[in-house]
Order: C-alpha cells, then structure tokens, then sequence
C-alpha cells in the first residue's frame, strides 16, 4: 500500500481540484482491502461501488450513479451526493455527501469505466486467479452471494470485453496466490 500512495502521490487532480483513484478488478480480487488502505492512508474519503449497482443486474447504472452524482458534481465544484442501494429493499436508500478532501477513492467493478476516465487521476488494476477471488469473496459474503456468483460473472465478463479496463489501467498489480495442490495435482487456475 506505501507504493501505491507514493504512486499515488504523482497523480494530478482530476475533478475540481480533486485526486480520484479507482481500484478495479474482478469481484474478489482484493479491490476493497486495498482501497481501504490506500484510503485511510491518504485521509481519503471511500466509496464502494457495490453502494451504487442497482441490484445484481446493476452494474450499469452504478457506473452513471458514479459518474452524475459524484463525479460530474465533483469536476464541476459542486457538492456531490450519492444514494446507497439498499439491497434489502431492492431500491436506492439514503443520501450521502461526499466529504470534502483532496481525495476520493472508489472501488469496485465500473469504477476503471471508459466513460469515468476524464474524471480520474489514476486507475489501478488487481489481478487475481479465477480460484481465489472466487473463494474470497464467497469466504467474505458467503450464502448471499453464493447464488449469484455466476450471473455477476457474466456482467463483469461483458463489461470488461467491451471496456478493455485493464489495458488503460496506470498501475497492474498481481494480486494471487500459488494454486493450492490437493490430492492428485493441482487445482485449475
């Protein structure tokens, strides 16, 4: 996490003034840890994109949530407020304003969006094997993701086909393990 603050630190403002950081990468890939430490160490304020999805199938309009209630607001020196979803209720909820700080990092899937990169300081990539994200993140979220594990996979499958997001990334970073060995040879990766 030094590093990339120290990397982090070079990057130039991008939204009124404001450094916007996106952590990118596969569900389970390690993006939340990271954003948080990168975050806390920048005095940062933090959003997670999995506050903006409109529900499993919300990938897209999380990435307008971002860009017209935070992004946009923030580049053009307004105060910008987001809307969490509630998962529960199956609807946006309460309203929360972004603090002011030199800062924001965001997040999660979207957040590396073709459409977000005039707004962006720097987009960081986290790669990790097929095995571990998906035992991490169902380690993290367990019964409640379990179900839809396979259907977000296909939106993240059609969102970074048609947005090439790890090719623009600033920074790569290998996220991963060694492939666990198990009886009679080697988990596939």
């Amino acid at each position: 996490m030094a590093r990339v603050v120290e990397w982090a630190r070079g990057r130039e403002p991008s939204a009124g003034g404001r450094r916007v950081l996106a952590v990118e990468g596969r569900s389970g890939s390690g993006k939340t840890t990271l954003a948080r430490g990168v975050a806390d160490r920048l005095g940062a304020p933090l959003i997670h994109m999995d506050d903006l999805y409109a529900g499993w199938d919300g990938l897209e309009p999380g990435v307008l949530a971002l860009r017209d209630w935070v992004l946009r607001p923030l580049a053009e020196n307004r105060r910008a407020v987001w809307r969490r979803w509630d998962w529960a209720a199956g609807a946006y909820a309460e309203e929360h304003p972004v603090p002011d700080a030199g800062w924001l990092v965001v997040e999660g899937v979207g957040a590396g969006a073709g459409r977000l990169r005039a707004y962006r300081s720097g987009l960081i990539w986290l790669d990790s094997p097929g095995w571990l994200r998906k035992r991490r993140a169902l380690a993290r979220d367990g019964a409640t993701y379990a179900p839809h594990w396979d259907r977000w996979a296909r939106q993240e499958d059609a969102f970074y086909a048609a947005e090439r997001v790890r090719d623009h990334a600033d920074l790569v970073i290998a996220n991963g393990g060694e492939v666990p060995e198990r009886a009679g040879g080697r988990l596939p990766g």
